[in-house]
């Protein structure tokens, strides 16, 4: 069968695995993406220097048989857990720019294994919006965790959020509330279009992110 080489290049780059019953699937070799056909679903498995994910796109509609072996979803972090002093340090941003908002990433390199926080170049922001362009990573470094305020209004995630982090891999955070001593906090993974909302916040980070006599 002769293939377009535009599909040749396309499922070079996004292959599709049926997932062996009787042996073992080896993770991916490779930075990037694949789907994996399993006896219980379709799943995308991630992978990227600092993350690997595998988590399930889609079940079967009706009950038949599929000759391949089940696949579990899998998390496996990396970079180790985000310095709480980077979260402190957003937070406290996130009271100074109050009541407009402001965002940062939290970046980690491959080469050094050492995060740090980047402050985005702010196009426009105010109480109800945050315009900004990405920043300039150093060589090996990823982004990690996107972080963004609301003000004084509470952390979620708008259907603005929600377009803007459709392809990314990353970890969301919003701060919000700013002028409260513990402002609101709002966490999730995103993933190609997979939005997972982390619950509960870890209290170690609403301790971090509370204000010692900052607020104005």
């Amino acid at each position: 069968m002769n293939m377009h080489p535009a599909d040749v290049a396309l499922q070079l780059s996004f292959p599709t695995v049926m997932v062996p019953r009787f042996g073992d699937l080896q993770p991916m070799q490779t930075f990037g993406e694949r789907l994996l056909i399993g006896q219980n679903g379709i799943f995308l498995e991630i992978a990227r220097p600092w993350i690997r994910l595998v988590r399930r796109l889609a079940s079967y509609v009706f009950e038949t048989p599929i000759p391949y072996g089940a696949v579990q979803p899998a998390t496996e972090l990396h970079c180790g857990q985000v310095p709480l002093e980077l979260i402190e340090q957003f937070a406290r941003m996130a009271r100074e720019s109050h009541p407009n908002e402001t965002g940062a990433w939290i970046v980690w390199s491959s080469q050094t294994r050492v995060f740090r926080l980047i402050p985005v170049q702010i196009l426009e922001h105010g109480p109800g919006h945050l315009r900004y362009d990405r920043p300039r990573l150093e060589e090996a470094e990823v982004l990690v965790m996107d972080c963004h305020s609301h003000g004084r209004h509470r952390a979620c995630f708008s259907s603005t959020d929600n377009a803007d982090d459709r392809f990314d891999v990353k970890f969301a955070l919003v701060v919000g509330e700013c002028d409260r001593q513990y402002p609101s906090l709002a966490l999730r993974l995103c993933a190609k279009g997979i939005m997972e909302t982390v619950k509960p916040i870890p209290d170690t980070w609403v301790r971090a992110t509370a204000a010692h006599g900052e607020v104005a």
